[in-house]
């Protein structure tokens, strides 16, 4: 409107002046200005009003690229996996953006709600794949004893020492013994050490009771699963030669009310990091529930299932090393019931 103004401004006074002269010369400065008035309002139409006025920096609207890769690495931020992939094989522009590690840690982080845990000996984008897949430890071998499975969650070690329990209260005292058998009778809780550092997966596993070795039984029986995210991808798990060895078990020979197994980075064990986990009325459920519960924190997992009458339960754990004397890479926990 600002400019409309002036324009009409410098007409009229430019009319006013002519009014001095003849009436040729009046019509001629008439049409003349009238001529000037028409491009005038032609230029005007191809200009942007205040009220749709851009920014100094993108005047030029045919110098803007929708290739800005700055621009697609920030949206990647709001993607899920799937929406990445679809849009890293749209061209092979946006798979060169969307495929940097930056932006699969990131994802990854971000939906296994744990955070950056250091370097990892696979790219990020693998590393996502094998969390989020579907696949579980029972895919690959022994399939034939696999039920049903569902996922906790994730949590980290910092530290290289596992605290294993089998009970809800927190521990009174830390045990010293050496022998795994020894410390799970007297207190029902061992400390497992080379526990390799990173980001950990927990699910939980349901089975049939013959991968337990007891005899006449054709139930089944729960498994807490915990893996280190590198697990899959390993050489050494994919040929089959690392596997499961059996490091401790515990009977309890009187009846349970539920079936109880947790795994603590012994380095937070008192921290109020983890001290959820031991409030266990918060996430066990109630006593006629029987369907199996799970809490996760940054550094601990543990799950839980109330158990209608029963005459005991065995507890067994079983850990895989990255070879002979490699690390813990994999910690089970199964209870099943006498």
């Amino acid at each position: 409107m600002r400019i409309w103004r002036v324009a009409y401004i410098c007409i009229y006074t430019e009319f006013k002046n002519l009014l001095n002269i003849n009436r040729f010369q009046i019509s001629f400065q008439i049409q003349k200005g009238t001529r000037k008035r028409d491009r005038m309002r032609k230029r005007l139409k191809r200009t942007k009003g205040i009220s749709s006025c851009t920014s100094p920096l993108c005047t030029d609207r045919s110098t803007f690229s929708w290739y800005e890769q700055d621009l697609w690495t920030y949206i990647a931020r709001f993607l899920g996996g799937k929406s990445l992939v679809m849009l890293g094989v749209t061209s092979k522009w946006f798979n060169s953006v969307i495929m940097q590690d930056c932006i699969w840690k990131f994802a990854c982080l971000r939906d296994l709600q744990v955070p950056d845990t250091g370097q990892v000996s696979f790219s990020w984008s693998k590393l996502y794949a094998s969390a989020f897949d579907g696949s579980h430890s029972y895919m690959l071998r022994q399939q034939e004893k696999h039920i049903d499975w569902m996922r906790i969650g994730a949590f980290s070690f910092d530290s290289e020492v596992a605290f294993l329990s089998e009970r809800m209260s927190p521990p009174v005292k830390i045990p010293k013994q050496e022998i795994i058998d020894d410390i799970l009778q007297s207190c029902g809780t061992c400390l497992l050490r080379e526990v390799k550092t990173g980001i950990w997966i927990a699910d939980l596993q349901l089975v049939r009771c013959p991968v337990c070795d007891q005899e006449k039984c054709e139930g089944t029986m729960q498994m807490l699963d915990a893996r280190h995210i590198e697990l899959f991808l390993s050489q050494g798990y994919q040929d089959g030669s690392w596997g499961y060895e059996l490091v401790g078990s515990h009977e309890i020979k009187k009846r349970v009310r539920g079936a109880y197994g947790a795994i603590f980075d012994f380095k937070y064990l008192t921290s109020k990091i983890t001290a959820g986990v031991f409030n266990y009325k918060s996430w066990i459920g109630k006593a006629n529930d029987f369907q199996p519960k799970a809490i996760i924190a940054l550094h601990a997992v543990a799950v839980n299932t109330n158990l209608q009458e029963n005459q005991g339960i065995l507890i067994k754990y079983h850990t895989m090393r990255a070879g002979a004397q490699g690390e813990v890479v994999s910690i089970r926990i199964s209870q099943q019931l006498l």
